[in-house]
């Protein structure tokens, strides 16, 4: 019944939206003749392009400003970008850049430049504040080393995440309103949070850029994105919802969706302090991601672990759901059902606390779990948090912990792992332990070579998924939607920091 309600509301949104919206194609400012101008928008806009700062390297690697030494590709694997390549030889790692990057203004980019950038990285934003530890020297004009004080496989992936965007130092003066990059985009006009204007780089490296003009726009409601987009007012944006996905699905020609599983998982933890492991298993043989898929209208994609399945340490596997099986071994574990079709034992209702916060659809996930647990005969109590963080999270009670995370920051997966599988870690909140996973998280920590560390990945997660001590329920996906002769957004990629680049294109 309550899938029906759901869909009905879809349904009655995007009437809505369709009677209120106009018919007719507003055109785009067409001052410029034949000028090729690409408009999009997005729900956030930063403060500041100073892309070291916070959040802000995500906006200006979207929009083409910055680049990385290295960047992730659309199947998780690194590929080099502003560096030619990167090699470990025990705690040092030595990168070479390539010989012809330059900025905007024409500078080329030197080792000194680079070393510089990552040590600001490392005093500016608070989550790169582990990149001081290390020791940085220039060797020569294309050449430096990185040395750490342990083994540091993750190396390149830290130096392509977005946060690490190069910027001229020496010749940028408002580091929050126009940097001078290396990307294929120059900032014409910054209006913080509000309205970014992007101009050709006409010195750029890496090839001729198509566009001659970007303009993102900030627009903060969901409806006024889908109508931004029917209006002819945009080309496009990321982060398309079940409603508007249905009305861009009914017209193929003016639209394409692109739906690709990107790295922020839906999950929840499961108390071992509190549920034995029958009841566990019989949890986990119950809960149906498919049908949480149905409910949330294509916006995510059912998952076994933590990672894509695409990503080489994503070949995971768990049990389909058998909710005979999960009756059995509740019988077998000594629970009968009561009259009101519940289980109990010993005169005490199987009743499980679930604690969620309502955010990233959690509270859709709480109340499905819920009905589907109830459907078996447990009783579910939903209790509902604004911080899980400061709550449940840090005291450990719940029986089902829900949370959200983005598991895949940079196209490796030991950041994960270690946050939520070994022992100790902040997010391993429900009593999981094993010798064997500490084993092989030891090894994953300082296994250089990507292949080797996959497989390491995939042990320890399976070994999570077979102890039941975890769900993996769904990926979210990365929803992209380009008006008819849009492409080069970056639309194929997990990643929601990649956009702009010269091959973006509007015939």
């Amino acid at each position: 019944m309550k899938k029906y309600c759901f869909m009905l509301v879809i349904c009655l949104s995007v009437l809505f939206i369709l009677v209120g919206c106009s018919n007719s194609q507003q055109t785009q400012d067409t001052s410029a003749h034949d000028e090729k101008a690409l408009y999009t928008a997005s729900q956030y806009a930063p403060d500041s392009l100073d892309t070291h700062k916070g959040y802000s390297g995500w906006h200006t690697s979207t929009y083409g400003i910055t680049e990385t030494l290295f960047k992730v590709g659309d199947d998780f694997s690194l590929e080099p970008l502003l560096a030619k390549k990167g090699k470990a030889d025990g705690l040092v790692w030595t990168i070479v850049l390539k010989d012809n990057v330059n900025f905007s203004n024409g500078d080329l980019l030197t080792a000194d430049m680079v070393v510089r950038n990552l040590e600001r990285v490392a005093v500016e934003n608070p989550r790169f504040s582990y990149m001081s530890d290390f020791a940085y020297e220039v060797v020569n004009d294309k050449t430096f080393t990185i040395t750490s004080k342990k083994p540091y496989p993750t190396m390149l992936n830290t130096l392509a995440n977005c946060e690490t965007g190069i910027i001229n130092l020496d010749k940028t003066t408002d580091l929050d309103n126009a940097i001078i990059a290396t990307g294929p985009f120059v900032v014409e006009k910054f209006i913080p949070q509000t309205t970014t204007t992007l101009s050709r780089n006409e010195n750029y490296w890496n090839g001729d850029v198509i566009l001659d003009k970007a303009i993102f726009y900030r627009m903060s409601d969901e409806d006024t994105l889908l109508m931004a987009m029917q209006n002819g007012e945009i080309d496009g944006y990321t982060g398309v919802n079940a409603a508007a996905m249905e009305v861009f699905k009914a017209d193929p020609e003016t639209y394409k969706l692109v739906t690709v599983p990107a790295t922020r998982v839906q999950l929840y933890f499961l108390n071992q302090n509190r549920l034995n492991a029958n009841v566990r298993k019989a949890i986990n043989l119950t809960i149906d991601a498919n049908e949480i898929v149905s409910f949330l209208g294509g916006t995510v994609s059912a998952t076994v672990g933590p990672f894509s399945s695409s990503s080489a340490y994503g070949k995971v596997h768990k049990p389909s759901v058998d909710t005979d099986a999960a009756v059995s071994l509740l019988e077998k574990d000594g629970y009968v059902r009561n009259g009101e079709g519940y289980f109990e034992k010993d005169g005490k209702i199987l009743e499980v606390n679930i604690a969620y916060y309502p955010a990233r659809s959690l509270d859709v996930l709480a109340t499905l779990m819920q009905e589907q647990l109830k459907n078996i005969g447990i009783q579910a109590v939903l209790t509902s948090y604004e911080n899980p963080d400061s709550t449940y999270i840090a005291t450990s009670d719940f029986d089902i912990a829900l949370y959200s995370m983005n598991a895949d920051l940079s196209g490796d997966p030991e950041y994960f792992i270690t946050n939520t599988l070994k022992d100790g870690a902040f997010y391993n909140v429900g009593g999981f332990k094993s010798a064997e996973c500490e084993k092989l998280i030891a090894e994953l920590g300082s296994e250089m070579n990507t292949v080797k560390r996959a497989e390491l990945a995939n042990e320890i997660i399976q070994i999570a998924i077979d102890d039941d001590a975890y769900g993996y329920v769904v990926i979210f996906n990365k929803v992209t939607v380009l008006r008819s002769g849009v492409s080069g957004y970056a639309e194929s990629s997990p990643f929601d920091f990649y956009g702009l680049s010269s091959k973006t294109d509007k015939k």
